[in-house]
C-alpha cells in the first residue's frame, strides 16, 4: 500500500512539472496576493446566516485548514485548534486516528459531548447511547473546521460541548482536473500520503481522496496504519437546486502500547509492558445532500446520512501491575471486545427570510428521524499469539450452555425531533435570536450478561423521552466590525449504554438513573479594529446536572447520579498585525501574534452520595471536576515574507484531577491520582515555489517535554498513558 502510493504520487508530480515555468497573469496575481500582501486568515467566524443555519448570537469558531500552518500529517489538533480557546485535549495517540477534545471542564474522551460530524452529518457511533467518535477524518482533506460551543444545542442536537463539523474540500480549483499531493515523512517511520482529484464538467463536479499514514509511533508498542478513502459527486440541476452524494471508507489497524505505573513514566515514558494489545475500527458513512433555493430568501436543505462501522479490540486489559505472561513463561489469554455500528438518518432544514419592523428577520425550522443500531459482544476468550486475531479460543460455559463472549447485548435507538430559530433584527445594531428543540428519544437494550459463571438474561423495556430545550441568544453592533453577543441555550444528555450495564460481578445499576440536564450561558465581545486587531473575548458558565457516576453502597458498586457541577470561567482570543499596525511597508513581509487563554473553574455543586448525609469526609461538594484543567493558553507567531513562513506554538495546560475524589498521589495501579501541568513548544516553517509547490518541515514539542493528559482505567490499558516526545517532519506538496 506505501509502495502503490508513493508510485501514485511520482506519476502526478513528474507529469505537473512541465508546467513549472509557466507563469500566467492569473498565478502572478494569487501569488502577490497572498504571500505579498499577506491577506492570509486561518480563524474566523461563521456568517449571520448560512445556508439554512443561524449563527446569530453564538459563540463560534471556523479554523480555516486551507490557510493552516500546523502539522496537518499527523492531525495536530493542539496546533490546529490553537486559536480556539479552552479546547483541552487528550494527547496519548500520536496516530492523529481519534480525536479527543472538550471545553468547559466536560470529558474529552472520544470528544462524546460534541455533536461530531462530517459535512453537517452524523459520524459517532451512536448519537444518544454511544456518542463517541471513532473517525476523524484526515485533516489535509479538509477545508475548515467549525466548532459552535453549547449554543448549538438546539440546531443540531442536545450535547453539552456544541458542534465539531468536519467539512471536506469540495474543489482544489475551477478546472475541469485538478490534483493535489502531499507526501510526509518523520520521527519513528512515519509516512504520510495524501492525494487528490477534482473537477466541474458542466453541471457535474467531484473531489475525492485517497490517504495512508503510518509509522512505528514514539512508544515501545504504538506502530499503527490507517487508510482512508472518499468521493463527493455533485450535480447542479439548475442554479436553484443541486444533490451530492458522498461516501468515506476507513481502516485502521493499531496497536496500543497501555498504561503505565508513575515510577515507569518518570524512569522512560517511551517504554511499554504490554506488546499483544490491538484495536480497529472499520468505517463506513455515506450521505446525500440536497439542496433548493426557492428564491432569494426561502432556502431548502435534506440531508440522508448512514454509517456502518464495527469496534474491535483485543488485549489483556488487567491492571499494568499484572504481569502478561504465566510463570514468566506463556503469555495469559487475551479480551476480546467487538461492537457493530448500523445507524440511519433524515435531517431536512427551511430557512425563510423575511421583512418586520423594517429589518430582514429569518426563521429557521427543521425535523429530524433517526435510527441507532448497536450490537456489543464483550469478554470473549481470545488466543495468547501476539498479533490481531479476533478468533474465540475458547467457549465459556454458565447454566444456559456454551457461549463465546460474556456479555452479548443489542441497543436500538429511535429518535424524532423537531426544532427552530427566528433571527429578529430588531434594528441595524440589534438581533435576537429565540429558539426551542423537541426530542423524542426511546432506547431498547436486550442480551445477556454473564457474572460471571451464571448468564443472566437482561432486558430493559424501552425507555421512553420527551426533552423540551428553549433557548435565546443575541447580538449587538457596537461597531461595523465589532458586537456584543450573549446566549443561554438548554442542554440535554440521555445516559449511554455503558451506563445502563453493569462493568464489572459486583456493579449495580440504580434503576431510577436520570439523564443529564443542564445548560450553557455566553457573553462576550468579538470583532476586529483596524484591520489589525482580532479577538473575542468572553465568559461562561455551564451547569451539569445529575452527573453520572460511581458510589460504594452496602459493600457494592452502584452507578448512580452522584450529584451536579458548575463550570465557568473565561475564553479570551486576541491576534495583533504588528507590520500593519506598527504601518510597516509590506515588503517587510507579515507578523501576526496571537494569544489564546481560558480559565475554567469546573467544580462539583452538588454530591449525592446517601453516606455523605451522615459523614461529611465523604461530601465531595466543592471538589474540581476531574480531567478539567483549569488553565489551557497557548501563544505563538506566525512569519511570512515572500514565499516563506515560520510558525511558532507555545501551549501551557494546567494539572488536573483525575478522579472526583481528588486524589492527589497516584494508586499502585496508576488509574487514580493528580496529573502535572505542562508546557509544548511547536516549530514549523513553509516554503512555496510558483504558487504550486510547497514545501514543509517541523518539531512538535521542541524540547522534548515529558508529559502526560490522563489515565486509564481500561482500554487502551490501564495506567498512565504518556504523550509523544520530541518528533520531527518533513513535507513536500504540488497542486495543479
Amino acid at each position: 500500500m506505501k509502495f502503490f502510493f508513493v508510485k501514485t504520487t511520482l506519476l502526478f508530480v513528474i507529469l505537473s512539472f512541465s508546467s513549472l515555468a509557466q507563469k500566467s497573469e492569473d498565478s502572478t496575481k494569487l501569488i502577490n496576493e497572498i504571500l505579498v500582501e499577506g491577506k492570509y486568515k486561518d480563524l474566523d467566524r461563521l456568517p449571520i446566516l448560512d445556508g439554512t443555519r443561524i449563527n446569530s448570537g453564538k459563540k463560534n469558531e471556523v479554523i480555516n485548514l486551507l490557510q493552516s500552518s500546523a502539522d496537518l500529517s499527523i492531525n495536530n489538533y493542539r496546533q490546529i485548534l490553537a486559536k480556539v480557546p479552552g479546547v483541552s485535549i487528550w494527547e496519548n495517540d500520536g496516530s492523529g486516528i481519534q480525536t479527543s477534545i472538550s471545553t468547559r471542564g466536560l470529558s474529552p474522551n472520544r470528544s462524546w459531548e460534541f455533536n461530531v460530524r462530517q459535512n453537517g452529518c452524523d459520524i459517532s457511533s451512536e448519537a444518544f447511547g454511544y456518542p463517541e467518535a471513532y473517525f476523524t477524518p484526515p485533516t489535509e482533506a479538509l477545508e475548515k473546521i467549525e466548532i459552535i460551543r453549547g449554543s448549538a444545542s438546539l440546531q443540531y442536537g442536545t450535547q453539552f460541548g456544541g458542534l465539531l463539523n468536519y467539512v471536506t474540500k469540495k474543489n482544489l480549483t475551477n478546472k475541469t482536473f485538478s490534483f493535489e499531493t502531499q507526501q510526509t515523512l518523520g520521527s519513528y517511520g512515519l509516512f504520510n500520503a495524501y492525494n487528490a482529484i477534482s473537477g466541474k464538467i458542466k453541471k457535474f463536479s467531484y473531489f475525492g481522496y485517497l490517504h495512508h499514514r503510518s509509522a512505528d509511533g514514539w512508544r515501545e508498542n504504538s506502530q499503527y496504519r490507517t487508510n482512508t478513502g472518499y468521493l463527493s459527486l455533485t450535480y447542479d440541476f439548475t442554479s436553484k437546486f443541486s444533490i451530492s452524494l458522498e461516501y468515506t471508507n476507513m481502516y485502521y489497524l493499531s496497536q496500543q502500547s497501555g498504561g503505565l505505573t508513575d515510577s515507569m513514566f518518570q524512569a522512560d515514558p517511551q517504554q511499554s509492558v504490554r506488546s499483544r494489545n490491538w484495536f480497529s475500527s472499520p468505517w463506513n458513512s455515506s450521505a446525500m445532500h440536497i439542496k433548493y433555493d426557492f428564491n432569494e430568501n426561502t432556502k431548502l436543505t435534506v440531508d440522508i446520512f448512514n454509517t456502518l462501522a464495527s469496534r474491535n479490540s483485543i488485549g489483556f486489559m488487567k491492571d499494568i501491575t499484572n504481569v502478561d505472561s504465566l510463570n514468566g513463561l506463556f503469555y495469559n489469554t487475551r479480551q476480546i471486545d467487538r461492537d457493530w455500528y448500523n445507524n440511519l438518518g433524515v435531517e431536512a432544514r427551511i430557512l425563510k427570510q423575511y421583512n418586520l419592523f423594517g429589518q430582514k428577520s429569518a426563521i429557521s425550522i427543521g425535523t429530524r428521524i433517526y435510527k441507532g443500531n448497536t450490537r456489543r459482544k464483550q469478554g470473549g476468550i481470545g488466543s495468547v499469539n501476539s498479533d490481531f486475531d479476533l478468533t474465540i479460543v475458547q467457549q465459556q460455559n454458565s447454566q444456559y450452555g456454551n457461549f463465546d463472549y460474556k456479555k452479548e447485548l443489542s441497543f436500538e435507538t429511535k429518535n424524532a425531533a423537531f426544532f427552530a430559530e427566528n433571527l429578529f433584527q430588531l434594528t441595524d445594531k440589534l438581533a435576537i435570536t429565540p429558539g426551542f428543540r423537541f426530542e423524542y428519544i426511546e432506547n431498547r437494550v436486550l442480551g445477556t450478561i454473564d457474572k460471571p459463571v451464571i448468564g443472566i438474561p437482561l432486558t430493559v423495556s424501552n425507555s421512553v423521552r420527551n426533552v423540551l430545550l428553549t433557548g435565546v441568544g443575541g447580538e449587538y453592533a457596537t461597531t461595523k466590525t465589532t458586537n456584543i453577543y450573549a446566549n443561554f441555550s438548554q442542554a440535554f444528555r440521555p445516559v449511554t449504554f455503558s451506563e445502563l450495564t453493569p462493568s464489572a460481578t459486583t456493579d449495580s445499576i440504580d434503576q431510577e438513573l436520570k439523564d443529564i440536564s443542564g445548560y450553557n450561558i455566553d457573553f462576550g465581545f468579538r470583532g476586529s479594529f483596524l484591520e489589525a486587531i482580532t479577538f473575542d473575548i468572553g465568559v461562561f458558565y455551564l451547569f451539569y446536572n445529575n452527573r453520572v457516576g460511581t458510589i460504594s453502597l452496602d459493600g457494592k458498586n452502584l452507578k448512580t447520579n452522584i450529584g451536579a457541577s458548575i463550570s465557568q470561567g473565561i475564553e479570551s482570543f486576541i491576534e495583533f498585525d504588528i507590520f500593519k499596525l506598527a504601518a510597516l511597508d509590506k515588503k517587510f513581509g507579515n507578523l501576526k501574534l496571537f494569544s489564546s487563554v481560558s480559565f475554567i473553574d469546573a467544580k462539583y455543586s452538588r454530591w449525592d452520595d446517601p453516606d455523605a448525609i451522615n459523614d461529611e469526609t465523604k461530601n465531595f461538594s466543592g471538589n474540581y471536576v476531574e480531567n478539567a484543567p483549569r488553565n489551557v493558553n497557548r501563544f505563538g507567531f506566525t512569519y511570512k515574507y515572500s514565499r516563506f513562513s515560520l510558525t511558532y506554538q507555545f501551549n501551557q495546560v494546567g494539572s488536573v484531577f483525575t478522579d472526583a475524589l481528588n486524589t492527589e498521589n497516584p494508586n499502585s495501579k496508576a488509574t487514580i491520582g493528580k496529573l502535572d501541568g505542562y508546557s509544548l513548544m511547536d516549530l514549523s516553517t513553509t516554503y512555496l515555489i510558483n504558487g504550486k509547490y510547497n514545501v514543509k518541515a517541523g518539531i512538535n514539542n521542541l524540547t522534548n517535554e515529558k508529559y502526560a493528559t490522563r489515565r486509564s482505567g481500561g482500554y487502551p490499558g490501564p495506567g498512565i498513558l504518556p504523550g509523544n516526545g520530541r518528533t520531527f517532519f518533513f513535507s513536500i506538496g504540488v497542486k495543479f
